[in-house]
């Protein structure tokens, strides 16, 4: 589990406003950070801001359910524990919920308490699958916290705009693997790839001792870019 000054990051995407205000006080004051979403589309955002820990989703929700988006989510690789929350009892419709790719789910109403209890397996179960997360990549004396999205240099937040942010947390999740251009353009998107070029650089000299000899941030000629931590 994690330090103790570290908080794990939780993301609740339910489009009942009431349940989901509970669930954000509720899991603050059991010592959480949270984020809230009110649907599929706002959750995607949120997922370009931060790295999470563990996902709360809704089943029912207008335009994409909790299903579909969850589907969707284990089609790009995303790894992120999934936690369901379903009004339906039938054993049909839990089923199908874990084999979109959910790791839990819990029927409404629940007790508070047991929620909490279902969150704890889950994170447990997450970190010994990666014993070797640590939530933080190093560049030297820079540190990325992948948590909170977050660069610090020598202890000293930098500042990023919302594109390198965007850039960086898509980066140091693909950290070691070759990143196209193109990826990075949809991601932000940008059609203009020689623009993406520029967002590099820029980030290259929040990262680098020499943004013209990169170490970290390296350019793969004829495909686009790896970000390689120490």
């Amino acid at each position: 589990m994690k330090e103790a000054d570290e908080k794990y990051h939780i993301l609740v995407v339910d489009d009942d406003d009431r349940l989901r205000k509970l669930l954000f006080k509720y899991l603050k004051d059991n010592h959480f950070d949270v984020s809230v979403a009110q649907d599929a589309a706002q959750a995607r955002e949120q997922m370009k801001r931060f790295i999470f820990d563990l996902l709360i989703v809704d089943v029912m929700m207008p335009v994409e359910t909790g299903v579909a988006f969850t589907q969707s989510l284990r089609a790009q690789n995303n790894t992120t524990p999934v936690l369901m929350l379903t009004a339906m009892g039938a054993i049909d419709d839990r089923i199908s919920g874990l084999e979109s790719g959910a790791d839990d789910y819990l029927t409404k109403p629940f007790d508070p308490k047991e929620l909490l209890l279902r969150i704890q397996s889950i994170l447990r179960r997450s970190e010994l699958k990666s014993p070797q997360k640590k939530g933080v990549l190093k560049f030297g004396e820079v540190e990325y916290r992948l948590d909170r999205g977050e660069l610090f240099q020598n202890g000293e937040l930098v500042v990023l705009t919302s594109v390198e942010a965007v850039l960086l947390r898509f980066l140091a999740q693909k950290a070691g693997q070759e990143v196209s251009r193109e990826e990075l353009g949809e991601l932000t998107h940008n059609d203009n790839l020689r623009t993406i070029d520029v967002q590099i650089t820029r980030l290259r000299r929040k990262l680098e001792n020499d943004a013209k000899a990169p170490r970290y941030l390296q350019t793969v000629r004829g495909k686009g870019y790896i970000l390689l931590p120490d």
